[in-house]
């Protein structure tokens, strides 16, 4: 099955109840199965210009080279896939793009954003991150968070000294140790995980899981997963009624068939043909 016929895709993204402007971008690309999610941060419009350049970024390099080649080639030195290779670079190409946007203009000094993306490809997906925007798996009726937030907070819980209880009531919640544009380089935590035929997978910046509990979340999932547009709404809309202090984006994929890759004379033959 094609990708974009195997996966459904649907975000939106709202100002919240409290923020004057929306900080937070979503992209996606469903001819090559890519979902990317940005919460900016900095000053007047600057948090929205870093998030904006970071989905940009990785949407349209990801997509034109895909559109050359298959997510599952390796390369030749490093034996790498190229799907987890350009995800990589990509989100590294964006913390230049905004680095050097903030170096350059006295207006976005200081500026970054986080990122969370994810590139399906034969029956599986390719999770890249920063920051503490965060990606949720939806498997049967157990929802559960596939990347760890890159925050002060997660290092307190991992290192004993919180426990995840009373991490919710902390004043720490948004003190992130890693974003994109910060420094000249950045480090992309990149996991691949296998997909199955009704899996929801969900894309989300902080402003969700802050203001609304994971099993809430799930519960509004397993409830809503045959009206994926009406999930996302239902999520914003309890975000907001808890108070939606915070920019809130969500974006769900739902897998509705296998989406493997063509291998050996059939790859070579299709290849042939998109050249």
């Amino acid at each position: 099955m094609k990708i974009n016929d195997a996966l459904q895709i649907c975000s939106q993204t709202n100002p919240g109840m409290v923020r004057s402007h929306n900080e937070d971008s979503v992209a996606s690309e469903p001819g090559c199965g890519l979902v990317v999610l940005a919460d900016g941060m900095g000053g007047y419009n600057a948090g929205e210009v870093a998030s904006g350049i970071a989905v940009s970024v990785v949407a349209a390099e990801v997509n034109q080279r895909l559109s050359q080649a298959s997510p599952a080639s390796r390369d030749d030195a490093t034996g790498e896939e190229l799907g987890v290779k350009l995800l990589r670079e990509n989100i590294q190409k964006a913390n230049a793009s905004i680095y050097n946007a903030a170096q350059s203009q006295p207006q976005y000094a200081g500026m970054g954003t986080t990122v969370v993306a994810g590139l399906f490809y034969d029956n599986r997906v390719v999770v890249g991150h920063i920051g503490d925007s965060r990606m949720y798996r939806l498997r049967g009726e157990v929802l559960e968070a596939i990347t760890k937030d890159h925050s002060l907070l997660q290092e307190q819980i991992d290192g004993g000294m919180i426990s995840v209880e009373d991490a919710r009531l902390s004043k720490n919640k948004n003190l992130v140790t890693r974003a994109v544009g910060i420094d000249a380089e950045v480090e992309v935590e990149i996991h691949i995980h296998d997909v199955e035929v009704g899996d929801i997978y969900l894309l989300c910046s902080d402003g969700l899981n802050d203001m609304v509990e994971n099993e809430d979340i799930q519960d509004t999932l397993i409830a809503m997963q045959r009206n994926l547009p009406l999930a996302v709404e239902q999520l914003i809309q309890m975000a907001n009624d808890n108070g939606g202090r915070d920019n809130v984006s969500v974006m769900l994929v739902k897998v509705h068939g296998k989406f493997s890759e063509p291998v050996g004379w059939l790859a070579k033959l299709l290849n042939l043909f998109q050249k």
